[in-house]
């Protein structure tokens, strides 16, 4: 199982930022699409941070209402931990529990083609275990 079947299942979308786009913006932006977490872009469309709920909840926790008028690259997570369409679910899922992160961009070829977040993971591995366990229950009652 890898990346690539949850990208084709939920899709390619992502929704981008450019690294001045203010917070205010970001949030809005958040709360529009219904999603977690968004990645920052520069002009070429290279990855160049994520910026999550949490993180505009920190930034205006530390420096209150005026941080929502404050840039997406002051607050956004820098050099992100990514995954590739080739990486296994369960790869995947190891580097978001050691990086300790809830989504991450995912790149072919250098180029961002999605965003997995660890909803999608588990959701992704909750139906493989589910179907494993289906096959199982068939097997034994055939025997």
């Amino acid at each position: 199982m890898t990346v690539a079947m949850i990208l084709t299942e939920k899709g390619r979308h992502v929704v981008t930022s450019p690294p001045e786009t203010t917070m205010r913006n970001v949030a809005a932006e958040l709360i529009r699409h219904g999603i977690g977490a968004l990645v920052v872009v520069d002009d070429r469309g290279e990855v160049l941070g994520v910026i999550s709920e949490r993180d505009v909840v920190s930034a205006i926790a530390t420096g209150g209402a005026d941080a929502l008028d404050q840039p997406v690259s002051d607050h956004m997570q820098t050099n992100p931990a990514t995954a590739y369409e080739n990486d296994t679910v369960d790869s995947t899922m190891q580097t978001m529990t050691i990086e300790r992160r809830r989504h991450l961009p995912v790149l072919r070829e250098g180029r961002l083609c999605g965003l997995v977040s660890i909803g999608d993971v588990v959701k992704h591995r909750i139906r493989v275990i589910e179907e494993e366990h289906r096959s199982m229950r068939e097997y034994i009652a055939q025997a």
